[in-house]
């Protein structure tokens, strides 16, 4: 029986150097797109998918990832006072206990950050989530995985077809069995060579995850870039349990990159009823 998918976890420790001199002062996880950070967007879509804690793995300079979440004690009581609403505001407030926060001392790669969640995550079945990778779709892409999860158990990819002359950018899965939107996974590499690819399918930034991975990832081998790699530790798993992947109804823009952070901006912004409109006309006059 496949065990509820309870936690998620987001390495959130990076430097964001992509998106400098912006992410000098300001993680980039709460750079905005139209009005919610990058944080937001994960966070909801976490929420959606019945995901009930939460659990940051931060770095230096990175507590107001945290504190984003926290009651906004004098803001609140102003606006109290003076008879707006609070509904902008929900969506930001953590539940008692619902937000964890652990710490990435060093830079050593995605699959560190993951195995520093460790002892949160516990003997669990567990998300992850890059909030640079923002999701648009309904349902969100992780309630997507979940539901298809749900019915395969082991471990669980999100993908997309992506040029093979950018396979070198991304973990490319060999694929098995397909079933409609969902395959198998008969192997994983980490950022390999165009003409060494096994396929143009391409992870992207959301996984469910056996916690199995954490006792690999805690050997401490190191792979593509001299970092921990993540991709590297699902693949010792295949074989072992069951592994699939998902391509989701879903729209991935890459907001780690400047064009992506921008495009995402016009993108929901057009979306959007209350700001749609103004943006439609600017684009037109163009």
């Amino acid at each position: 029986m496949t065990r509820k998918l309870r936690k998620a976890v987001f390495p959130v420790a990076g430097l964001g150097t992509r998106l400098l001199p912006a992410t000098k002062a300001i993680p980039k996880e709460l750079l905005t797109v139209v009005d919610r950070p990058l944080i937001q967007y994960a966070v909801d879509e976490a929420r959606e998918a019945g995901i009930e804690q939460m659990i940051f793995v931060t770095g230096r300079g990175k507590s107001s990832l945290v504190d984003y979440f926290d009651m906004a004690f004098e803001l609140e009581t102003t606006m109290r006072e003076k008879g707006k609403t609070l509904e902008a505001l929900e969506p930001s407030r953590a539940r008692f206990g619902e937000l964890v926060s652990v710490r990435q001392q060093q830079p050593l790669g995605l699959g560190h950050a993951v195995w520093c969640a460790r002892e949160v995550v516990g003997d669990e079945p567990f998300a992850v989530l890059l909030p640079d990778d923002l999701m648009s779709g309904t349902p969100g892409a992780l309630k997507q995985m979940v539901e298809a999860w749900e019915k395969v158990g082991g471990n669980m990819l999100a993908i997309e077809v992506v040029p093979h002359e950018k396979t070198g950018s991304y973990g490319v899965i060999t694929p098995g069995r397909q079933d409609g939107a969902v395959t198998e996974v008969l192997g994983l590499v980490e950022k390999p060579k165009p003409e060494e690819a096994p396929s143009n399918l391409a992870v992207i930034g959301r996984y469910i995850l056996q916690p199995d991975v954490m006792r690999v990832l805690g050997k401490g081998e190191t792979g593509a870039g001299g970092e921990i790699q993540l991709t590297d530790a699902m693949a010792q798993l295949i074989g072992k349990q069951p592994f699939h992947a998902i391509k989701v109804d879903a729209v991935r823009h890459d907001c780690g990159d400047k064009a992506g952070y921008v495009i995402a901006n016009l993108a929901l912004a057009l979306e959007r009823e209350d700001v749609g409109p103004k943006v439609r006309e600017f684009l037109a006059g163009l």
